[in-house]
């Protein structure tokens, strides 16, 4: 079963230009997070980034491949599942796992608790995800309880917000879903450090304080 690792990164993002390869108070450039965390993964055979730019692989640790995708991915327009299948027609393999730079504190036995549920064959997709157990508003109305009998927040029944990474599907649930998911996936619940996604500066800043206070010595 061949299991393959690929970072979708593209370098001229409008919320935050340059995020991915920015640096931390360290000197160390965003991208570099999620590529050490995938080649301490044995389970994986090949990472590779996805980037139109050449000049991302100025920021490639050794042991990940590149492969340059057209340009035209790079598009506000672009959806998620164009970047997947463009990338699943250019590479094959039996598992898929899609992870992203703007998550930085994924842990490793995170994704190694979602490939290993593909892997297994218990499930054809798995990813990560935060627990979200609050009072949640859609379109002006209460979305998970009545205002005349509201309940303690820790006797609600939770639900589960996506993370950026990581995605971990099967080549045939892409191709029946057209997306990273299929049906019974594999939730995993994930710490607030490893839910840190960035997508504007005050997002990059925060990251920043965690890593410099937090975690710098634990994840070098």
């Amino acid at each position: 079963m061949k299991t393959v690792a690929f970072i979708p990164i593209k370098l001229n993002n409008e919320r935050t230009p340059g995020k991915n390869t920015k640096r931390f108070a360290d000197g160390t450039p965003l991208c570099h997070f999620v590529q050490r965390t995938l080649l301490r993964l044995t389970e994986i055979d090949e990472v590779y980034v996805y980037c139109s730019q050449l000049e991302i692989r100025d920021y490639l640790l050794k042991g990940i491949d590149f492969i340059q995708r057209p340009s035209e991915l790079d598009t506000r327009e672009t959806l998620c599942g164009d970047i997947i299948q463009s990338f699943l027609q250019t590479v094959k393999a039996d598992v898929y796992i899609m992870a992203n730079a703007t998550s930085p504190f994924v842990t490793a036995e995170t994704y190694r608790a979602c490939i290993h549920a593909v892997q297994n064959g218990k499930h054809t997709s798995a990813f990560a995800s935060k627990r979200l157990q609050n009072f949640v508003w859609y379109r002006n109305h209460p979305l998970n309880f009545s205002l005349d009998k509201a309940p303690r927040t820790q006797d609600m029944e939770p639900v589960f917000c996506e993370l950026s990474s990581p995605y971990v599907f099967r080549g045939d649930v892409f191709e029946q879903f057209h997306g990273r998911t299929g049906e019974n996936p594999y939730i995993h619940e994930c710490t607030e450090v490893e839910a840190i996604d960035i997508d504007y500066p005050e997002d990059f800043a925060l990251a920043d304080v965690v890593y410099m206070n937090l975690l710098r010595e634990r994840i070098k």
